[in-house]
């Protein structure tokens, strides 16, 4: 039998990276997508390769770009013959203060950040339901709690939020849809970063030391997540979590019961 097959976006590096490690070690073949980080794709894919060879297809993509949504899931399953899983890790991120955004600006945040992740969803679906599949959406800490500066961010991951709710109830029973909300795990340190963990802290610069304490006090653990909790989150709904979906998984030390 072949093994299941999952499509993680945004893989090249951080969390998606790791979530990539995490579900390979947990049995999956990959197809791994990245935009612009070619180097770190690459070198991921052959780490993989190493430990199960013909495990890993790259897939590279602008996700802004409509076309490329169907034929991402498309060349997936034409490799694989499958597709048990979809994670919409690839995030973008910018501040967008009133006053200042706009209309460019809304388009990028809602192509990567809802729209992408809904479209690849649906061309998904059919094949995803074969397998009783599933979905997981990474969203944020602030498609909740709105963060000042950043309207549109906190708009578009509250977008994707319902959508996980939405699609829940639309491909249940033969498809479940949950989300992963990670908190403080990586300070940011690269404006590019496509992963929520960037966004998670409200700065596409690395924060100060005093900024990272005030975070920390708000958040009762006390401490920062790692990207091996987030994946093990994302590997949990995927695998083990078969009653669960519409849910939201909050992986941030408590952070969402301290405001």
């Amino acid at each position: 039998m072949s093994r299941p097959v999952a499509l993680v976006t945004g893989s090249a590096k951080r969390i998606g990276a790791q979530i990539a490690r995490t579900l390979h070690a947990a049995g999956y073949d990959l197809a791994l997508h990245y935009r612009h980080s070619r180097a770190e794709m690459e070198a991921l894919a052959a780490e993989l390769e190493t430990a199960r060879p013909g495990s890993t297809l790259i897939v590279q993509a602008d996700l802004g770009e409509f076309d490329r949504l169907p034929e991402m899931i498309a060349r997936t399953v034409g490799h694989f013959g499958r597709l048990d899983a979809l994670v919409n890790n690839a995030s973008g991120f910018t501040p967008t203060p009133i006053g200042q955004a706009t209309p460019q600006q809304w388009d990028t945040l809602f192509a990567s950040n809802a729209r992408a992740p809904l479209f690849l969803a649906q061309a998904a679906a059919p094949h995803l339901a074969v397998h009783g599949g599933a979905i997981v959406n990474m969203v944020d800490i602030y498609a909740e709690r709105p963060l000042a500066g950043h309207t549109m961010y906190c708009m578009a991951k509250a977008a994707l939020l319902m959508a996980t709710r939405s699609l829940a109830l639309e491909l249940g029973p033969q498809v479940r849809v949950n989300a992963v909300a990670p908190g403080a795990i990586l300070w940011p340190h690269d404006a590019t970063a496509e992963d929520p963990a960037a966004a998670a802290h409200g700065s596409q610069t690395p924060p100060t030391t005093a900024d990272q304490a005030e975070k920390l006090a708000r958040t009762p653990l006390q401490r920062t997540g790692t990207p091996a909790e987030v994946a093990e989150a994302v590997r949990w709904l995927l695998q083990d979590a078969g009653y669960c979906t519409g849910q939201v998984v909050h992986v941030d030390g408590g952070r969402m019961l301290a405001g």
